[in-house]
């Protein structure tokens, strides 16, 4: 029995130790022992390599704009570890941690004598999460990132009135397959029996994958510019306007509040479901509801402009394929600026291909590692880089808040990398802008 929240997050956290374990029998083994919590909610199931935490976002508030309470369950954390399981995008509190942590520890001893093994950290928050909307606060829906692949995620036991997959991209290949072909099967094992399912998917053998995935499972899928279409975008200044066109209706001029291309399509399939949903008779979504949510969408670390003088900007870029929306909104937007990039990432990515595009893009850049078991370490990085202007850093911290000392008038600071890398140098920048009087 922990007494303590910082107990019961060294036990969480402890559990990294047994890495990734994918497979359903864990989850349903302990679902069992909780009396089927995740059959108790009216979820939404988000898959996909980039986009999923965005559209979660978008989706929330969109409900919550219609006058619903949403549970979220994402992952990793940005700003503090509660922030997984949320309500109403606050994260769930301290005591709320430390009782779901004494409900399913003892079940995580129990079958850590089993043949089947003890879960995972993920393992144990996800059985957290349902336990938590099933008993403590039940709220009208609940919205499920996967935390990897699909099929095998610890998530995938739910059954949704509503699936999504993003995107499809080249990333934990070593997990997941090494083809767009096989990472989509694995992706597309999120879509349920007749359940309607949407996507942004473009690769042609993805979708070919996933087409024959709903085919089979008699689930109606929407895809982007077949089914659905975003036009006439139009960048602004914090965020982005574009319509959305689909069959017999047309929103025009919706506004978000994040900044890229890639998130119109995020927001238009949140907007897709949204409407999906409000066909349930416990919904109700209005357009106004759509617009409003849309707008007051917030995920932190996501081309997030920290200070405007001089201009920071956050960017959770992980993978090849977030690289080149980063890569590309910079080029778009800052074209005449120099720009200085952070990096740092998990030694498990496509770190060659990554590192090409930020070359392109930086007129300096700096390699960083940070305290994670799978971070890549500076040097390995500088290594892959052909920049003529590079250098790598053995203290992040410090060397973000020199290079920030040292911009000039027109030059941008653009820190971007792993998500667990993120969730440390935000708050980190956020404080050191604040106490040098730094800010929007």
């Amino acid at each position: 029995m922990f007494t303590k929240y910082s107990e019961a997050l060294e036990w969480i956290h402890g559990r990294l130790r047994l890495g990734i374990k994918p497979g359903l029998a864990r989850m349903e083994w302990m679902m069992d022992k909780l009396g089927h919590p995740e059959r108790k909610m009216k979820t939404v199931h988000i898959g996909g390599t980039n986009g999923k935490g965005s559209t979660v976002t978008y989706l929330r508030c969109i409900l919550e704009a219609a006058g619903y309470s949403v549970g979220t369950f994402t992952s990793p954390y940005i700003e503090q570890f509660n922030e997984r399981i949320s309500v109403n995008g606050r994260p769930i509190s301290d005591e709320e941690i430390l009782e779901l942590t004494n409900v399913i520890r003892p079940l995580a001893d129990e079958l850590e004598k089993t043949e089947l093994g003890g879960p995972t950290e993920f393992e144990v928050i996800t059985a957290m999460s349902f336990y938590y909307f099933a008993n403590v606060n039940q709220v009208d829906i609940v919205i499920y990132e996967v935390g990897l692949g699909g099929r095998f995620d610890s998530t995938n036991i739910i059954q949704p009135i509503a699936s999504i997959i993003t995107n499809i991209g080249l990333d934990h290949t070593n997990i997941l397959g090494y083809t767009y072909g096989e990472i989509a099967f694995e992706k597309a094992g999120i879509i349920k029996d007749g359940i309607p399912t949407f996507t942004a998917v473009k690769n042609e053998e993805a979708i070919k994958v996933i087409t024959e995935q709903a085919e089979k499972k008699q689930a109606a899928l929407f895809r982007l510019n077949q089914d659905f279409k975003v036009t006439s975008h139009s960048p602004q200044a914090n965020g982005e306007i574009f319509t959305l066109k689909q069959a017999g209706q047309t929103l025009e001029q919706l506004e978000i509040g994040m900044i890229g291309q890639h998130q119109t399509e995020n927001a238009a399939l949140a907007v897709m479901a949204a409407q999906s949903i409000n066909q349930d008779e416990n919904f109700i979504i209005t357009e106004e509801a759509i617009r409003t949510g849309l707008k007051t969408a917030y995920w932190p670390g996501r081309f997030e402009i920290l200070s405007n003088q001089p201009l920071v900007i956050i960017d959770g870029a992980h993978n090849d394929e977030g690289i080149s929306a980063l890569v590309q909104e910079l080029s778009t937007r800052y074209s005449n600026n120099s720009i200085h990039i952070v990096f740092a990432a998990l030694k498990d990515k496509k770190l060659d291909k990554m590192i090409a595009q930020l070359d392109q893009i930086a007129d300096e850049i700096s390699f960083v590692s940070f305290d994670f078991p799978r971070a890549a370490q500076a040097e390995d990085l500088f290594a892959l880089s052909k920049s003529k202007n590079k250098v790598m850093a053995y203290k992040w911290d410090t060397h973000l808040s020199e290079v920030i000392k040292s911009l000039q008038n027109e030059q941008i600071l653009v820190v971007t990398g792993s998500l667990y890398f993120i969730s440390e140098a935000k708050p980190y920048l956020s404080e050191f802008l604040k106490n040098n009087k730094i800010s929007l």
